[in-house]
């Protein structure tokens, strides 16, 4: 059974920072595309970021680009969303996911979230 878990979350002041964490257990990492999606109250899900199996291919929302950045450790078994300059219409849930295929459209399996507040 695949099972990811997020950590990392929090609240946080506008302009400020968090790194998220994406932990797999049950599984290895590497054969997987990893997204990381949000959902804010009353919105719809949207992708946020994806990051490749090697890692060498990445791709950002267009609200996230230059503020946000995708990696991962897969000796660690663990992917990474460092957030920074964070706003207020940042605040979401935060969800990882495995995906079968680069672009992260695939998914497999979807982790519990974790909640990201940005406010003074």
């Amino acid at each position: 059974q695949l099972q990811l878990v997020e950590s990392g979350g929090g609240l946080v002041q506008p302009g400020g920072s968090l790194r998220l964490s994406c932990a797999a257990s049950g599984f290895t990492l590497d054969y997987y595309a990893i997204g990381w999606f949000r959902q804010a109250p009353g919105k719809e899900r949207e992708g946020v970021s994806c990051i490749s199996s090697s890692g060498g291919s990445t791709n950002y929302a267009d609200s996230v680009k230059g503020r946000f950045t995708i990696s991962r450790d897969n000796a660690k078994n663990t992917v990474y969303l460092q957030m920074n300059r964070l706003k207020p219409e940042d605040t979401a849930i935060y969800h990882c996911a495995a995906a079968g295929d680069r672009s992260c459209r695939q998914i497999r399996s979807w982790g519990q979230g974790t909640q990201v507040t940005v406010s003074s």
